[in-house]
Order: structure tokens, then sequence, then C-alpha cells
């Protein structure tokens, strides 16, 4: 999969907000990062893209959170360069064409799919200071 840019992700997100058709995609919010819902079919959905350069390397876990959100706010800013943008992959909805950021979170004892609406309101390209 190739990565995408902060420009051409900032055009898949305007573009997902311009989609008003109703979808199944779409049925429960999705507006912050949730574990994958039993309503979603994983096989309506294509990949598109990454926000990661090498899926070998290990990214920060730093977060990007200025306003005092949090990693499970609705409001909380998309920043590609920081957890857990960094270990996304960018995925169409083949029914209503509106894009989703998707990471495999990795606890302990666990592994769960994670959802969240690319939203261009959202999206930011803050420095990483490295």
């Amino acid at each position: 999969m190739p990565k995408i840019a902060f420009e051409p992700l900032m055009r898949l997100a305007q573009a997902s907000a311009s989609v008003t058709a109703p979808c199944s995609c779409n049925k429960e919010s999705l507006a912050a990062w949730r574990a994958l819902p039993l309503s979603l079919e994983l096989d309506r959905f294509e990949e598109v893209g990454t926000l990661f350069d090498d899926p070998y390397d290990e990214p920060t876990f730093d977060e990007y959170h200025p306003a005092g959100t949090r990693y499970d706010s609705d409001a909380a800013p998309i920043a590609p360069a920081f957890f857990p943008y960094n270990r996304c992959a960018v995925a169409r909805c083949l029914n209503c064409g509106r894009h989703y950021l998707r990471y495999n979170e990795a606890g302990g004892y666990f592994t769960e799919l994670r959802i969240r609406a690319l939203q261009p309101e959202l999206v930011v390209d803050p420095p990483t200071g490295s």
C-alpha cells in the first residue's frame, strides 16, 4: 500500500465529508476511535493507503492533543505523524465512498481492530519535534 501524504489525505477527508447518502458505514458514530462495530462488514471496505512509511519501523507512541482532548475524544486532532495515526491504514467504503482510518490495537493479551471517520476539520500536520 502506498503512503498517503498530508495533502492527498486532506483531499480524501474532504471527499468523504461531502458524501451525504445514508450508508451502513455511518449508522453508528465513528467520530472518535472505537472498536470496529459488528454492524460493519470488512469486505465492504478497501484499503487505499497508509499513514506510515515502513511497516517494520516502530513509530512514536506520542499523541497530539494541544487542546486537552484525549485519544477517545470526538474532537481529537487527526495528526498523521502521531499515535495512533502513524499506524493507520486509510480505507474507503465501497458502498458510499466515505473514508476511515483503521489500525490494529495490540494489548497484552488481545488485538482489536479500531476505526475512526476521516474528518477534514480535524486533520492537522504539526511538527513532530524530531
